[in-house]
């Protein structure tokens, strides 16, 4: 049995921009749903607060979704900011680094992922409104932390840094998530930061950060098919 895929959005995006990778999923074959975030969604976590309302967001998608199809485990992709996310909802240590945080909210879901797969996640950052949640998410469960839960993680080298037109908002990205600016990435996230030890670690030619009419991402068919096989 094919395990469904639950596709979790990046950072200020909403469920429509995936719509096209959920589809071509499903054209191979894989059950797929994204949560239904709206952009506007995200706006409570802005300036590094809680991201409390995305998990719960995550767990009655996937609940739902374990309900409807019977399944036991699903597959999450979790791209750009989803996919450090997920990591906070796989674990069993309670969530509780903001004062709106329940100290008693543990979300525990690793029993219910057979595989993490992100896609351009930076999974670290020295971005001062992202460290606090990502210094929680590192001490707390570093690297491909569950032995029990296959991590998957795809950078993209489409991008070199560099301090002239065309590569500024690169090499200023990439300088905010892992300190050097001169590096390749997919346009915002270094493929240092991407990756995670213990982890399958991917690099895709020509992977730009995020779905846009004309570029080549993560999600576009000549490059899903790069990683889809770790979905099955």
């Amino acid at each position: 049995m094919t395990l469904p895929t639950v596709i979790l959005p990046g950072y200020l995006a909403g469920a429509i921009a995936y719509r096209d990778l959920e589809q071509a999923l499903k054209q191979q074959g894989i059950p797929t749903v994204t949560v239904p975030l709206r952009w506007q969604d995200w706006l409570p976590t802005l300036g590094g607060r809680t991201v409390s309302p995305i998990l719960r967001q995550i767990d009655q998608t996937v609940r739902q979704v374990q309900q409807t199809t019977g399944a036991t485990k699903v597959n999450l992709i979790g791209h750009s900011a989803g996919g450090w996310i997920a990591r906070i909802y796989l674990g069993d240590t309670p969530y509780a680094i903001h004062p709106q945080d329940s100290p008693e909210t543990v979300w525990k879901a690793r029993s219910r992922v057979h595989t993490l797969l992100t896609l351009g996640t930076p999974h670290t950052s020295q971005e001062r409104w992202t460290r606090k949640n990502l210094e929680f998410v590192n001490q707390t469960y570093p690297d491909a932390f569950y032995p029990d839960v296959r991590y998957v993680c795809v950078a993209g080298k489409a991008i070199l840094g560099a301090r002239r037109p065309g590569a500024w908002l690169a090499f200023n990205s990439y300088k905010l998530t892992c300190g050097e600016g001169n590096c390749w990435g997919d346009g915002i996230t270094p493929i240092a930061a991407a990756h995670l030890n213990g982890a399958k670690n991917l690099v895709i030619d020509q992977a730009t950060h995020s779905p846009k009419p004309g570029k080549l991402w993560y999600g576009s068919p000549e490059l899903l098919r790069q990683w889809v096989e770790y979905l099955a």
